[in-house]
């Protein structure tokens, strides 16, 4: 402590500015604190991660996947079979837009149409079929 206190006299009588000493604090306490970050690492890292869902979890990813899987598809069927019904082009948006009813009435877009349609069904039941939990501990 008497060395420490030297030093600080030694450097006010030298000029040098000193915020209370904390320089040399943090010098004493650093090797100790980053053996400490390293053993408090390790630890965190050796320990297990439970990311798996529990309870009202599990039951609410359940039912968003559930969800998911409807609404693809639904969405999916919808787009399939609608432009090729007549409501596709006979509706009141498109009577008043003519460019536009005969650019949704083109094959091309129907067809474009259908092919989305299908790939939301794909995916919905992709989703559907590669859902798994993780198994129990």
């Amino acid at each position: 402590m008497r060395d420490h206190l030297s030093s600080s006299r030694h450097h006010r009588q030298l000029g040098a500015r000193r915020d209370f000493g904390f320089e040399d604090t943090l010098t004493e306490i650093a090797p100790a604190t980053v053996a400490d970050n390293r053993v408090m690492e390790e630890a965190a890292g050796s320990a297990p991660t439970d990311d798996r869902y529990r309870g009202l979890q599990l039951w609410v990813h359940r039912l968003s996947v559930l969800l998911f899987v409807f609404v693809c598809a639904t969405a999916g069927v919808l787009l399939v079979i609608l432009p090729w019904r007549p409501e596709w082009t006979d509706n009141r948006l498109l009577l008043v837009y003519p460019g536009l009813r005969l650019f949704v009435s083109n094959s091309f877009v129907r067809g474009v149409c259908s092919g989305l349609g299908l790939l939301d069904i794909w995916i919905g039941f992709w989703e559907a079929v590669h859902y798994h939990e993780e198994p129990r501990p």
